[in-house]
């Protein structure tokens, strides 16, 4: 695995090290972009405590990207190099679409996001409202006439797919939410991995539906709420026998 990134001295690069993950031009001399975070419930707010460079990208030859920004560290040309670049892109746009006010809180702003060359795209019903408009269907389907070939919707446990004109759908277990920081690069990662390796979108669904659960029941914190194989393919076999679709 390739990453770029930037990070600074405050953050423990030899965890990248240890896990065999390729960083290159990724280090600088400020401080790691950093958030202070209250959760309530699934909900989160954010608070820009620190914003280092942005990221550099000097291309490479890779199966799969996922472009995942938390803010403001990929520029819109970089954004075309990657989708350039690309053989199949899932794009995460929460980082395209936060500003910060003048006390440095963080909220949404309506973004005109070209998702030309764009493979897939995951957002949540917030994120959804500042690059389209219409309902939970309809803010699916503009999505896919921008460019991306799978929309996934998801809003809090309700996790949606729409491929061509069918919606395909989960319901993530109804429990005691500890920390959500990270569980959706979790989800996407799991999707974009399962999709470059099986090619079947409703197996990256439920796998991705069941590496977000696993990491949800561990109650861990950061890096340590990572799931194991095991538990992920558990989960998932029984999300896909649960599956339910809809014509749209």
């Amino acid at each position: 695995m390739d990453l770029f990134t930037k990070f600074g001295p405050d953050f423990p690069k030899q965890y990248l090290t240890q896990n065999k993950i390729n960083f290159s031009n990724s280090e600088s001399k400020k401080n790691t972009t950093k958030f202070n975070i209250v959760i309530t419930g699934s909900d989160r707010v954010l608070k820009l405590e620190n914003e280092c460079d942005p990221i550099n990208y000097s291309g490479i030859s890779a199966d799969g990207h996922l472009v995942s920004p938390i803010y403001h560290e990929i520029t819109n040309d970089v954004f075309r190099k990657i989708k350039d670049d690309s053989n199949f892109l899932f794009v995460d746009p929460q980082g395209f679409l936060r500003r910060k006010d003048l006390q440095n809180n963080i909220f949404l702003e309506k973004t005109d996001l070209d998702l030309s060359n764009v493979d897939a795209i995951k957002v949540n019903p917030e994120e959804s409202q500042n690059i389209v408009d219409g309902t939970h269907d309809e803010m699916m389907v503009a999505l896919q006439k921008k460019g991306a070939k799978y929309v996934l919707l998801t809003n809090k446990e309700n996790v949606s797919l729409l491929v061509k004109d069918k919606v395909y759908s989960i319901v993530l277990p109804n429990k005691q939410i500890h920390d959500t920081t990270g569980i959706g690069d979790i989800f996407c990662t799991a999707f974009l991995c399962t999709m470059l390796k099986e090619k079947d979108f409703l197996w990256a669904l439920c796998f991705a539906g069941g590496a977000a659960q696993a990491a949800l029941d561990s109650k861990n914190l950061g890096l340590q709420k990572i799931p194991s194989r095991g538990t992920i393919q558990t989960n998932a076999s029984y999300f896909y026998n649960l599956v339910k679709f809809r014509d749209l």
